[in-house]
């Protein structure tokens, strides 16, 4: 991969919306040759998916709730954890799965509309697993930051100080 590749993967992490022409600008490339890198990307599966990152806490028809449940798993010979990780990942109700190192084997990130719905999840579908030993869950009360965007940004207040 060279550099105006790389260069192009960064500047739409950063805002996949922006134009073609604009992105051929900013890296000093054709815009065919930004479509041509584009279309590689999704071919190979380095561009999984465009996504839109939305505060749901700021549309209250949407509340939802999260969960971060740590796993500590059996994992099977010749298998090691992937093959509970993708039992786990199937459900519709999980966001993520990542294997971890620590005393916990994988984190799982759930979303559900009610805490008790994400009780339910735990104890009727995920514990219920073979190879899972234990779980632990944490309910995100608030959010500060996600994938490096802050969440209720202040303004800065530009007004001068006056002193006496």
């Amino acid at each position: 991969m060279n550099e105006k590749e790389i260069q192009l993967l960064q500047c739409i992490e950063q805002n996949g919306r922006l134009a073609n022409d604009v992105l051929a600008k900013m890296i000093d490339v054709s815009e065919e040759e930004i479509v041509g890198m584009l279309n590689k990307f999704e071919n190979d599966r380095v561009i999984l998916q465009y996504i839109t990152l939305i505060d749901w806490g700021k549309v209250p028809i949407q509340e939802t709730v999260t969960a971060m449940i740590d796993v500590k798993v059996t994992p099977k010979r010749g298998v090691g954890f992937d093959e509970i990780a993708e039992k786990i990942y199937r459900y519709p109700e999980v966001k993520s799965v990542y294997l971890m190192s620590g005393t916990y084997d994988l984190s799982v990130v759930v979303e559900g509309k009610t805490m008790t719905s994400i009780a339910s999840f735990v104890s009727q579908k995920l514990s219920t697993l073979d190879s899972i030993l234990s779980t632990t869950t944490h309910f995100i009360l608030k959010r500060y930051k996600h994938d490096s965007i802050m969440y209720d940004q202040k303004e800065d207040d530009k007004r001068m100080v006056v002193t006496l």
